[in-house]
């Protein structure tokens, strides 16, 4: 055997911050691998050099013997599996897995799995509040962001917890055969990465597999695709608008009040709430099904919902200009997230909204954004790769406007506004053409309208 050779190794394709977490869980186990990378110098390469310095890793474009003569290839979730030389391997037999999938092989404890378009990240920091006040032992894991990011694998070399929680995209399941996950829920499901799957029906498809051998179910009533496709003789909690059923979620009102219920049993006030919106209710309804699904006390559940601030660059507050409130959502990476923060925002406020909005649409149909833009919108601010491709969407009641930076479209925002109305950032695209990530993008935005503001005298 050649010093290059794959043969009798996993081999780990990607080396992003789940191909380092497959990394260390393998050696801890003294499992033999080595690492495949697309890029020339991947992300942590020189980390993995600095902790793995006898571990051979090729980077550059995928030899395709290093590939077939693995003994299982472990694709990371930014790799799509249909490359030719992936369906190649899969009929010479070898088998592809994921960090995921691996993670619920060697897992001990209860797995809660959320997946879904939108709402994702702010269903799980609810449960994880919740359950905190429960004093539930839990691990957070998946597909977070920012500070709370922590691959699944990396969660297996710390002490075993009572629980797991997981944000899953459909990218990681697109490599998980059998989760066994204790309770999962697909919180709805819009148009998104539609430069990666041929239609939203394939894309549902990757999102189905977190129902793959789970002991308890939790739907939503108002998403047709949240539901398992096949029968499942197993517990189900449904949620959604409307009255709430036999083991369900949903609103109860009393003349112009709004309640949260299970069965019909009163948890707490929608008023009562920090965060606002449609589908934020939507995401505490699910949170909650997820922690009655492992026996969570509804006191604790209450406590939680009432403390709960919201997640950042999810219609995140930011400061008041001359009477125009400034929101970041930047997250809002579709068009389904940038819809239900125009109409949440919409709602709330007693003017219009001014939206910025663009970057890389990633194939996205965005006649979905014309009428909640004609109904709450004033103006449309666009950034961006693909800016012009998202204004030819656009009817002549609302024109766009173009604007080449943050601070330019800002500015543009402010001038189109009025007091009363709200500037939203919600781009309904992906932000790598013009900042490192959306948590970027949404800091960016969050310091041009501070400078602004501090040039206006109002912040």
């Amino acid at each position: 055997m050649s010093q290059n050779s794959s043969i009798g190794k996993s081999v780990i394709i990607g080396l992003g911050q789940t191909g380092l977490s497959v990394a260390k869980y393998f050696a801890i186990r003294n499992i033999d691998f080595k690492v495949l990378d697309t890029r020339l110098t991947p992300p942590n390469l020189a980390e993995f050099q600095s902790i793995f310095p006898e571990i051979e890793i090729e980077t550059g474009e995928l030899r395709k013997e290093s590939v077939l003569e693995a003994k299982e290839l472990v694709v990371s979730p930014g790799l799509g599996i249909n490359m030719s030389v992936l369906n190649e391997a899969k009929r010479k037999g070898i088998p592809i897995t994921g960090d995921i999938d691996i993670f619920s092989k060697s897992v001990s404890s209860p797995i809660l799995a959320v997946t879904g378009s939108n709402g994702k990240s702010t269903v799980v920091a609810i449960l994880a509040s919740i359950l905190d006040k429960a004093g539930k032992s839990y691990g957070l894991g998946g597909n977070l962001d920012g500070k709370n990011f922590k691959p699944a694998l990396d969660l297996l070399n710390e002490k075993v917890r009572e629980l797991y929680v997981l944000e899953l995209s459909s990218f990681q399941l697109e490599t998980t055969k059998n989760l066994k996950a204790e309770a999962s829920v697909i919180l709805n499901l819009s148009s998104d990465h539609m430069d990666r799957y041929r239609n939203i029906e394939e894309y549902h498809q990757a999102k189905l597999r977190i129902f793959n051998g789970c002991r308890q179910v939790v739907v939503n009533r108002d998403d047709l695709y949240s539901y398992p496709q096949t029968k499942m003789d197993v517990p189900t909690w449904n949620f959604g608008f409307g009255n709430p059923g036999a083991n369900g979620l949903g609103i109860l009102e009393e003349g112009s009040d709004q309640y949260l219920a299970f069965q019909y049993k009163k948890i707490i006030s929608v008023e009562e709430l920090k965060i606002f919106g449609r589908h934020n209710i939507s995401n505490v309804m699910a949170a909650i099904g997820l922690a009655l699904s492992v026996n969570v006390d509804m006191k604790a559940i209450r406590s939680a919902l009432k403390g709960f601030p919201g997640l950042p660059h999810r219609c995140q507050w930011v400061g008041d200009i001359s009477g125009i409130d400034f929101y970041n959502d930047s997250k809002g990476t579709n068009v389904g997230a940038t819809v239900a923060a125009i109409e949440g925002l919409g709602e709330r406020v007693d003017g219009h909204i001014v939206l910025i909005a663009g970057g890389v649409a990633k194939g996205a149909d965005f006649h979905a954004l014309v009428p909640a833009i004609n109904r709450w919108g004033k103006e449309v601010i666009l950034i961006g790769q693909d800016a012009l491709k998202i204004a030819k969407n656009f009817n002549q009641k609302i024109s766009p406007q173009f604007a080449e930076d943050m601070d330019a479209a800002v500015r543009s925002a402010l001038r189109a506004a009025s007091p009363g109305d709200a500037v939203l950032l919600s781009p309904a695209c992906a932000s790598f053409d013009m900042f490192r990530d959306f948590q970027h993008r949404g800091e960016t935005f969050i310091n041009s309208v501070k400078e602004i503001g501090v040039k206006c005298g109002n912040l």
